[in-house]
């Protein structure tokens, strides 16, 4: 199943006040972009977000999963829970690169 655009909408609508929010299709799936950073993917109408130390102790009560085959394993984002989002999304936006860009060929 792939994620709807219904929940990718409100994916988006629960982190609002972090930083400039976008999302791109990707593979059927989405990436939520915050500040051109690439921070939270949607696979399965599932949040997932890096397990990182920063983030270690907010997330240490979050079900953990993979996105696709062959990633590492996530935290899943509590999305109904606007505090931690916002909160674990701050902290991962401070640390997360701007993606550089590809080389065309």
């Amino acid at each position: 199943m792939a994620t709807t655009n219904e929940y990718i909408e409100y994916v988006c609508e629960q982190i609002k006040g972090v930083g400039e929010i976008r999302y791109k299709k990707m593979f059927g799936e989405f990436m939520v972009y915050v500040n051109n950073k690439p921070i939270v993917i949607v696979c399965d109408n599932v949040p997932f977000v890096k397990k990182l130390e920063c983030i270690e102790e907010m997330m240490n009560q979050a079900q953990t999963g993979y996105p696709y085959k062959g990633a590492k394993e996530h935290y899943i984002l509590d999305i109904d829970d606007v505090n931690l989002c916002q909160a674990v999304i701050t902290k991962l936006e401070k640390i997360t690169p701007i993606p550089k860009p590809r080389k065309k060929k």
